[in-house]
């Protein structure tokens, strides 16, 4: 038998440990039984830039409604981004219907084995494939996820600060894959990071590399992984028009394909800018007479914080709305595959307020 290496042994370790401690994920194919590629490739892009937690109840309602990618692929993209509505970042819904119907049209239903073959379809980048590819298919890939960055910076004590620490995390990954059960050590790696090598308070004495950690042994476990400091985020402002019609329908939207919460529909807006509009109105779907409601909209995206006022008004018997417009009754706008930040409008406009909410609004404004 060949003699084990420091790689090997940290591998052997961490694999021991997973055995005894490893998650129980609805995605996570039992013992013996071997992965399904079609809820690897799904858990994996809905966990992008998303809580465990979060995912688990979207994950059992996209099975039971879509059980495998030719269902996915058939499916209307409004009835993804319905499903999809409030796990946010809704580029991500798009490139599954794409990348489902890719994998039909182009692969007969069966997603390619291979990391480059995977990273040739919408929405699986590096990380994504790599997970894919070693869930899913045994290949001897790395998947470098924020756990697993913290999990390699503090192993080998890599101060150089994130991003630019990305390429040598990757490369000390790659070195620790074992050739068997490379999808166990990547799962188990990020069963790690998830939950004992944590951002704060890592519990470093019930770690299995504990004896390893260069981070604890110098004591920079708990500053670990370094990052370049945040920069300040922007505050964007804008208005959103609600425009009712005699019967009480709501007019929606289609936001544009491309961009930000692209093919989405929401309640009518103007630009969204650092700048303030002087005359946000010119950018309505007609022209009225205008109500501003009390109170404002707020959001934060990945990149900016948004402010968003309302203005209100009820469209005449003559108001032809654009092609890509359509009125939806008032009591069905819950079930609108809306983002979150239009469901806030919503919310703003049907809540009725009372009076301390009335007051405490208005004592922000003026603040």
């Amino acid at each position: 038998m060949a003699k084990q290496g420091p790689d090997d042994t940290l591998s052997a370790a961490l694999l021991a440990w997973y055995g005894l401690h490893a998650r129980d994920l609805p995605w996570r194919a039992k013992p013996g039984i071997s992965p399904d590629p079609y809820r690897v490739w799904l858990s994996e892009i809905m966990l992008q830039q998303t809580t465990v937690q979060a995912v688990k109840a979207y994950f059992h309602k996209f099975v039971a409604l879509w059980p495998n990618v030719e269902a996915l692929a058939a499916a209307p993209l409004d009835d993804i981004l319905k499903a999809w509505a409030g796990l946010g970042y809704y580029a991500r819904a798009r490139n599954l219907h794409a990348c489902a119907r890719a994998v039909v049209l182009t692969y007969g239903g069966n997603f390619p084995d291979s990391e480059a073959g995977l990273r040739a379809l919408p929405g699986i980048g590096a990380y994504t494939a790599g997970a894919i590819a070693a869930i899913a298919y045994g290949r001897p890939h790395a998947a470098v996820d924020a756990n697993v960055e913290r999990v390699i910076a503090r192993l080998y004590a890599i101060e150089t600060p994130l991003p630019q620490a990305k390429p040598e995390i990757h490369m000390r990954t790659q070195a620790l894959v074992p050739k068997l059960r490379p999808g166990d050590f990547a799962q188990a790696l990020m069963d790690l990071g998830a939950t004992v090598c944590t951002p704060k308070a890592p519990h470093c004495m019930i770690c299995p590399w504990t004896e390893h950690c260069l981070a604890r042994r110098h004591g920079l476990a708990q500053s670990l992984p370094r990052r370049q400091p945040k920069k300040i985020v922007p505050t964007r402002r804008g208005t959103a028009f609600w425009i009712e019609r005699a019967d009480g329908a709501i007019l929606l939207r289609r936001r544009p394909e491309s961009g930000l919460l692209g093919g989405m529909m929401e309640i009518p807006s103007g630009p969204w800018s650092e700048t303030p509009e002087p005359r946000p109105e010119r950018h309505a779907p007609l022209r009225a007479r205008w109500t501003r409601l009390e109170g404002e909209v707020t959001h934060t995206f990945t990149h900016f914080h948004l402010e968003l006022v309302i203005q209100k008004t009820t469209a005449g018997e003559n108001f032809k709305p654009g092609p890509n417009c359509r009125w939806v009754p008032r009591a069905a706008l819950a079930s609108e595959a809306l983002p979150t930040v239009m469901k806030k409008i919503v919310t703003l406009v049907l809540t009725p307020l009372l009076p301390a909410q009335s007051a405490g609004r208005r004592g922000q404004k003026g603040g």
